[in-house]
């Protein structure tokens, strides 16, 4: 099966994919006229109240909430594979994929905030799959699109995350990867089965934490290396347009590529992580308590600026720079620990610092995507859904902390294309509704 799924995702990433989501990226900058130069103001925005708003939970609870779900192994492991598996010049078009995808993000959240709708209990709710229905009347769509949310909540959103939890905690302190896969899903089934304000909550304490943790360590790594990052940056651009190797010292050579192989990990990584064209921070919006839908989506659009412009790029620059000064210390990692390396060379304190910023992020991402799940399941099924849902979230927390690494990235990749084709086409099916007022 594994197999099939890889053959699978080099065809659909070699070109279909990098052609929608970076096509989509671009067409709405230029659509949206470069919407963002806005991103100093949608940062202001999130952390100001909004009078006379509606929703669920305050605009920088959502914000919050959506880079829990988004800054996760994403950005640790993530990059560390884009790097390992697309060369250095991953780094680049993951980075491409933030400064254009924020244009995606917004116009996605715009959408969602338009055409929510409030629950009988007065809660809201939103996303693709209530724009294809009401804005485009395509029923049969929405419901494919909540399908594959469903799914991705418990790939992208569950197993990879637990498994990088239990991985991490087991090889840092040896802690045994079944007991640590039962105690993450009684933690965060704890959080979940107090719904979207017990998430919010936890996240907006949670995420501002462990991104000043994991920060910390990447700008130590970076000051000790620093100066060997314009020989990084250099590196980076060439790779990404030029096939290329870093030196035959590292891992015996497993570090190279060509530009297909950059361009494709590079921006599947990207969309990993930002999950701009995905359409599920849209979901997360709808909930959000605003005023109008341009204000929020300029919210929402700030999560992808940090996730991959900001935080993603910067641990490009620690392997890099890692590798660059010591091509030797990454021997004996595997193409997911180019980052644990760099941070080993932080004495003494660098792997404990990695290992609590990663299980706290990627415990934030399992407290995110299960919101994200579970408005698929209210739209498929109605709120009497929603606990059997929990449940098996909870299950798969435990079954994705043993399940094979290799196995869980490809039904990543596999499923997030799923994900990204209905959600782009109700982008540019809905584009004139989209305004940047």
């Amino acid at each position: 099966m594994l197999e099939i799924i890889r053959i699978t995702n080099s065809y659909l990433w070699s070109l279909p994919m990098p052609l929608i989501i970076l096509g989509t990226h671009i067409y709405f900058t230029i659509y949206l006229k470069g919407i963002q130069k806005k991103v100093c103001k949608a940062i202001k925005l999130s952390v100001t109240p909004d009078q006379n708003a509606k929703g669920d939970i305050s605009s920088f609870a959502t914000l919050t909430s959506t880079l829990a779900a988004t800054l996760g192994t994403g950005n640790i492991v993530g990059i560390s594979t884009a790097v390992a598996l697309g060369g250095p010049g991953a780094i680049f078009w993951c980075w491409i994929t933030g400064v254009f995808g924020m244009a995606t993000t917004y116009a996605e959240c715009y959408l969602g905030v338009l055409y929510r709708k409030e629950t009988t209990d007065g809660t809201y709710i939103g996303g693709p799959m209530y724009a294809l229905e009401y804005g485009l009347n395509k029923k049969w769509l929405a419901v494919l699109f909540c399908i594959f949310t469903l799914i991705a909540s418990y790939g992208v959103g569950c197993s990879t995350q637990a498994r990088s939890i239990t991985e991490t905690m087991n090889r840092l302190w040896n802690f045994p990867i079944t007991i640590v896969g039962i105690v993450v899903a009684i933690l965060v089934g704890l959080v979940i089965v107090g719904g979207v304000k017990s998430i919010g909550n936890i996240c907006s304490k949670l995420v501002p934490a462990m991104a000043f943790l994991y920060l910390l360590g990447c700008f130590i790594i970076i000051f000790i290396n620093r100066s060997y990052i314009l020989p990084a940056f250099v590196l980076i651009l060439r790779s990404a347009f030029v096939s290329t190797n870093l030196p035959a010292a590292v891992t015996g050579g497993f570090i190279g590529s060509t530009i297909g192989t950059a361009t494709r990990y590079g921006i599947a990584r990207g969309l990993f992580t930002n999950e701009a064209g995905l359409g599920s921070t849209a979901i997360a919006a709808a909930g959000a308590k605003t005023s109008h839908p341009s204000r929020q989506a300029l919210i929402s659009m700030s999560a992808t600026f940090w996730d991959t412009v900001v935080m993603c790029l910067i641990t490009g620059i620690v392997i890099i720079t890692n590798i660059l000064k010591n091509p030797a210390s990454v021997q004996g990692y595997s193409f997911t620990e180019l980052t644990t390396a760099a941070f080993d060379s932080i004495p003494y304190i660098g792997s404990t610092m990695l290992g609590i910023s990663l299980v706290a992020f990627a415990i934030a991402t399992l407290i995110g995507w299960s919101y994200f799940g579970e408005k698929a399941v209210e739209y498929l099924f109605g709120k009497s859904g929603i606990n059997t849902y929990r449940i098996c979230y909870i299950v798969m927390i435990f079954v994705g902390s043993i399940m094979s690494l290799n196995l869980v990235w490809e039904l990543t990749d596999l499923v997030n294309a799923f994900m990204a084709i209905p959600s782009t086409f109700c982008l540019f099916a809905l584009r004139k509704k989209i305004t940047t007022h």
